[in-house]
């Protein structure tokens, strides 16, 4: 597929946003040569300053740093190598475990067929078809014995050096923790003698603006000052700002290395916003000009063949700011940092959808929302009503946008996730992709730590945020202490002054001297803090649905009074029945309306005391996220039931359309059959028929 097309419409619309075009002599491939001294002479004569003032590293510790590095690496390799011959042993276990499962189980239950086929065939033609099934499956059993007798040979001689395997591997897991501490004691060994530099901010003023100038480049700082007056004063406007220098490079910095763009975005948010100046409203401000200052494409409905679409940052923040005043968002969102709102910010579904997110649930599935477990909080809407389904099973529609299909239709792991990182961040908490092989899970913020849903713990994933696990959870425990991180972030930045190599987990010896330091400053500060690594949750959905049992666990149930079970009757003869009043396979929880709602699972029942007998029109107030479904309505064991419709409506209230149903004076039993689709009930209306 050609992506050019994709990534024209990107550059074009970042560029709409940012500034006019720029003439055709200021093109990028013309750099204003006046600019781009003005930006490299900058840079030159604050290197040179900071040259000046950096303490000596001694040769003797950095050498002792550099030889328990090697250890470190051979130890790693020697812990793969054991991993690898344990490996071996769960490949072979696998391999017994197909033969005996799958091969020779479909193949007695292709014989079990066929003979029944040749049972009960009529005619020859089906004696003969099913003669020549049996033939096949007989034969393939045979394959699959003698594949059985092979592997599970192979199986028994790996089993046999098992023992001495595991003690292997434990061996070269304690000389790997050995090797590391080693490594650890002769960084921090190696830093003591620039500690007197990291913890004073003396020399912060020329580091940060070194350090944005280096990262930005002068190029790169040239090319957007070029494009007119108002851009080249935004540049020195930033460059003269040390306070605002210094918060973006503690938010990690403007992506891309945009700083231009990034000050465009948050000047445009200041001007649109007078709230944005301070506390929460400041940082998401900034968080989302340094994530936005290169665009974030927009998922659209899935089917529709128009262009993608960049999010616009403006638009962005005042979707959240107003969701932020308007009480919409978790109630952790107001001590978030910026570089956790850069991470809350950086969705991909449009702002008037991560808008229906918020409204969808608390419609439909408030109890997500009340849930006091963070690890599921809002997330937990994957385990109870996002399906997993094959793709050729889904029905994806022009109609809806793309996270309304998703959880309409279902899908696989990949779906699950994106829809379970969408309705995080759709109430104001941040989450991050984390893909591991073959599968798709995410990374979300919890009170006790960054934690995993849907996929192996950390460490099973390729990485979270341009990182690996480890480095991506390092990053997250060490910003819990910012007056400890900040060392790390001075010796970060001086390597990024002088463009030093950076540290990527990735790549083995990655990382020049000032960037290792800011690395194991990081892993000082968390060593000595101890935070707890939180264990990953829903491995086993990942990939799969969850049972009733469970899903009924994992639900913020309310409690249930005599006053929420009330059923009202009104002057005219209307019949209000409460969801809280419906008894059986039913989920109550508190309601955004006001007192309770149930979500109906299952079969459920009802009692309602008629002051008159006749007629009556029942309509009931609902919400639905999954395809139009039907259930079965029975007044007092009638013999004949209602069917009655209950409408798909996109996670909005809704009124059923009215079916009749006859009731006697007095009491009276409602009995409704379990429906296709689970749907969540407010309440039940009866009107009298004159």
């Amino acid at each position: 597929m050609n992506c050019a097309p994709v990534w024209l419409v990107l550059v074009c619309a970042a560029a709409a946003h940012a500034a006019p075009s720029p003439k055709a002599d200021n093109s990028a491939q013309h750099v204003d040569q006046m600019l781009l001294a003005r930006y490299t002479d900058m840079l030159k004569d604050l290197q040179a300053e900071i040259t000046k003032a950096l303490p000596a590293v001694p040769e003797q510790k950095k050498a002792a740093f550099q030889a328990a590095r090697e250890a470190v690496k051979k130890a790693r390799a020697d812990v793969n190598a054991a991993q690898q011959l344990l490996d071996k042993i769960e490949g072979a276990e696998a391999l017994v475990g197909h033969a005996k499962g799958k091969w020779l189980g479909g193949a007695e239950k292709g014989i079990a067929a066929a003979e029944a086929a040749l049972k009960n065939a009529t005619t020859e033609a089906e004696r003969e078809a099913a003669q020549k099934e049996l033939t096949k499956w007989q034969a393939d059993k045979e394959a699959g014995l003698k594949a059985l007798k092979e592997r599970q040979a192979a199986l028994d001689a790996a089993k046999a050096d098992e023992a001495k395997y595991i003690e292997a591997s434990k061996a070269a897991k304690a000389a790997l923790a050995e090797a590391e501490a080693n490594e650890l004691k002769a960084a921090k060994a190696m830093t003591a003698d620039v500690l007197p530099f990291l913890t004073s901010d003396t020399l912060d003023a020329k580091l940060v603006k070194c350090a944005v100038l280096a990262q930005a480049t002068p190029k790169g700082l040239a090319e957007f000052a070029q494009q007119g007056k108002e851009q080249e004063a935004l540049v020195e406007k930033l460059l003269a700002d040390t306070v605002l220098m210094k918060a973006m490079l503690e938010a990690d910095g403007a992506r891309g290395g945009k700083y231009g763009q990034a000050m465009q975005i948050y000047t445009d948010i200041r001007k649109a916003s007078p709230r944005s100046g301070n506390g929460i409203l400041n940082r998401l401000a900034l968080g989302t000009a340094v994530q936005h200052a290169v665009p974030v494409a927009q998922r659209n409905a899935v089917a529709k063949k128009d262009a993608p679409t960049v999010v616009d940052p403006v638009k962005r923040y005042l979707q959240y700011e107003k969701a932020c005043l308007d009480g919409e968002l978790d109630p952790a969102f107001t001590d978030m940092s910026a570089w956790e709102c850069r991470l809350i910010v950086d969705s991909n579904a449009p702002d008037h959808v991560l808008a229906w997110g918020r409204e969808m649930l608390r419609n439909y599935r408030p109890d997500h929302i009340f849930n006091q477990d963070y690890g599921w909080r809002y997330s937990g809407a994957v385990r109870t009503d996002v399906e997993y389904r094959s793709s050729h099973l889904l029905k994806d529609t022009d109609s809806l946008e793309f996270f309304q299909n998703v959880i309409k239709e279902g899908g696989v792991c990949g779906r699950r996730a994106f829809f379970g990182r969408f309705i995080v961040q759709s109430f104001g908490l941040p989450s991050v992709p984390r893909p591991q092989p073959a599968h798709a899970s995410l990374g979300r913020w919890t009170s006790g730590g960054w934690v995993i849903n849907l996929g192996g713990a950390w460490g099973h994933g390729f990485g979270a945020d341009g990182r690996t696990d480890a480095d991506f959870v390092l990053e997250t425990q060490v910003r819990k202490y910012p007056a400890d991180h900040i060392r790390a972030l001075r010796a970060q930045w001086v390597g990024d002054a002088f463009g030093e190599e950076k540290y990527d987990g990735r790549k083995e010896g990655s990382g020049g001297l000032w960037n290792l330091m800011a690395l194991f400053q990081k892993k000082a500060i968390v060593a000595e803090a101890k935070p707890a690594q939180l264990a990953a949750l829903g491995a086993e959905l990942g990939e799969a649905n969850e049972s009733a049992e469970t899903k009924a666990m994992a639900v913020e149930k309310a409690t249930v009074t005599d006053v929420d079970k009330k059923v009202a009757v009104g002057s005219n003869g209307v019949i209000t029945i409460p969801a809280a009043a419906c008894s059986g396979s039913v989920s109550q929880m508190k309601s955004f309306l006001g007192g309770l709602q149930a979500f109906c699972g299952g079969a459920f029942r009802c009692e309602v005391d008629a002051p008159n007998p006749g007629k009556y029109r029942l309509t009931a107030r609902v919400v639905t996220v999954h395809p139009d479904g039907q259930l079965q309505l029975t007044a007092n064991q009638a013999k004949d039931p209602v069917a009655m419709v209950i409408p798909y409506t996109c996670g909005k209230w809704e009124t059923t359309q009215p079916v009749e149903v006859m009731l006697v004076q007095g009491k009276n039993v409602l009995g409704f059959s379990k429906p296709e689709k689970g749907f969540t009930l407010k309440d039940i209306t009866l009107i009298p028929v004159k």
